[in-house]
């Protein structure tokens, strides 16, 4: 990440909106913003295979599911936040991966540039890919600054994105279970 090049496009934006760059409570602003882009757009610098990488043996090849995972990231149309929570669902190949993978994987993509239908199909497509799973189910519920801030002004409207693959696209009953215990 360029940190002098967020720091200068932040000065100009700063100054292309009147305000005077130089006054105390600006001075440090492009450098707090160009520190905590780096922080969160740090999924570009992670790659989802490496946190799916570890899994375990298991004699099994019942659902798994996590729900509740809590993320926040960047609109790429408008540049404003989107946060909400994830569920998780993905049938083994007889090997798992540790729980907080999964929330990890989430992080990866959710600290990029955004769209939350794109961002929903990768999560899934990379437990496809990284795990072997037999199939897998995302769900990602979230509200956009950019409709609640500007726009229409709608706060609390949420929008909901699901991603089913293999087996849970397949199988109606595997995504009445999943919505079971997504409910719970």
């Amino acid at each position: 990440m360029d940190q002098e090049k967020i720091k200068q496009a932040v000065s100009l934006l700063i100054e292309a909106i009147g305000e005077d760059k130089d006054r105390e409570g600006l001075k440090e602003t492009p450098d707090r913003i160009a520190r905590m882009y780096e922080e969160i757009f740090e999924g570009y610098d992670k790659d989802p295979a490496e946190v799916l990488s570890k899994v375990f043996t298991v004699g099994s090849k019942e659902m798994v599911l996590e729900k509740d995972i809590t993320f926040y990231s960047m609109c790429e149309h408008h540049m404003m936040p989107f946060y909400g929570k994830a569920t998780i669902a993905y049938i083994p190949k007889n090997k798992v991966v540790g729980i907080s993978k999964l929330a990890r994987t989430v992080e990866v993509y959710a600290r990029r540039l955004q769209i939350q239908e794109r961002m929903t199909g990768q999560i899934a497509d990379s437990i496809m890919e990284n795990l072997d799973s037999e199939g897998a189910m995302v769900v990602l519920e979230a509200e956009h600054m950019c409709m609640t801030m500007r726009g229409i002004k709608k706060p609390g409207s949420k929008t909901v994105t699901i991603a089913t693959r293999g087996c849970f696209a397949e199988n109606e009953e595997l995504r009445r279970q999943f919505f079971e215990l997504k409910r719970d």
